[in-house]
């Protein structure tokens, strides 16, 4: 192919590219992401120390107590990871790519959990009981 043959393809390339409707899904834009209002789960920041959260994924069910919110720390017991209450650190909620919304649990989105053997996903999250400040009330999603 000569340089000609290739400058010819290249334009033309360009002119069907342009005549293409460029369309992306919405949920794969930072707007979409930004403009959520995140009412479906939990930021553990805005938790109280030693608060306990019960979340139930696809395939397990994980205690969850908030031991620093803002660094994310926690202490977890579930899932075939976390047999017994471990010192852990939650990343956050995601699709399991990249994005992830720092120290949050939300329902549909897989928790982002450090340990000592790494980091690890659970499967999508399907409920959450937030253990509240009265005795034994529940804020379920």
């Amino acid at each position: 192919m000569s340089a000609t043959d290739i400058s010819g393809y290249v334009t033309r390339h360009a002119e069907q590219s342009a005549q293409m409707p460029q369309t992306i899904p919405a949920g794969a834009t930072l707007d979409f992401w930004s403009d959520e209002p995140w009412t479906n789960g939990v930021q553990i920041e805005q938790m109280d120390e030693m608060q306990k959260l019960l979340v139930r994924t696809r395939n397990s069910l994980y205690e969850i107590m908030v031991t620093d919110g803002w660094r994310g720390e926690i202490v977890v017991r579930g899932g075939q990871f976390f047999p017994h209450a471990t010192p852990a650190r939650l990343a956050g909620a995601t699709f399991g790519g990249s994005i992830l919304k720092l120290r949050g649990i939300y329902i549909g989105l897989q928790m982002e959990i450090h340990g000592d053997d790494g980091p690890m996903l659970t499967t999508r999250v399907k409920m959450i009981a937030v253990e509240g400040t009265a005795p034994g009330q529940k804020l379920l999603f």
